[in-house]
């Protein structure tokens, strides 16, 4: 796999769209900051460590669902492994006008557009959420 995060986001857009209620990926933290986040802008319902069928660590997300419709309706990569996307604070870019997020990795760790605007902290955008 040459890009981890990307599987991750995959997974996710995948199982909302399909109307799973639990979605499954291999662990990392990296992988567990970008669920941290969903679940605090409210796109998720929880997320938990667990085991797969080989028995190695697991990052199980819990999908959520308003009124049967998937709370997260987009969700896309914007830097990849061939073509990585640097922003300062005052140049990141604002997802449908405010009403979505953008995750960056920064210096302080992951951290989302508004967040990182407060901080005055740049770095790597890495997905766009809505």
């Amino acid at each position: 796999m040459t890009d981890p995060i990307s599987d991750f986001l995959t997974r996710l857009r995948n199982a909302s769209k399909a109307g799973l209620t639990e979605c499954a990926s291999p662990h990392s933290k990296l992988r567990e900051s970008i669920a941290a986040i969903l679940k605090a802008e409210g796109y998720i319902t929880d997320y938990k460590d667990g085991v797969d069928a080989q028995g190695h660590k697991a990052l199980v997300v819990t999908v959520k669902y308003v009124d049967g419709a998937p709370a997260l309706t987009g969700l896309t990569r914007v830097s990849t492994p061939g073509r990585r996307l640097y922003y300062r604070y005052t140049e990141i870019p604002r997802v449908l006008n405010g009403l979505g997020i953008s995750i960056l990795s920064t210096s302080m760790g992951l951290m989302k557009d508004q967040d990182c605007r407060r901080h005055k902290a740049g770095g790597e955008l890495i997905c766009n959420v809505w």
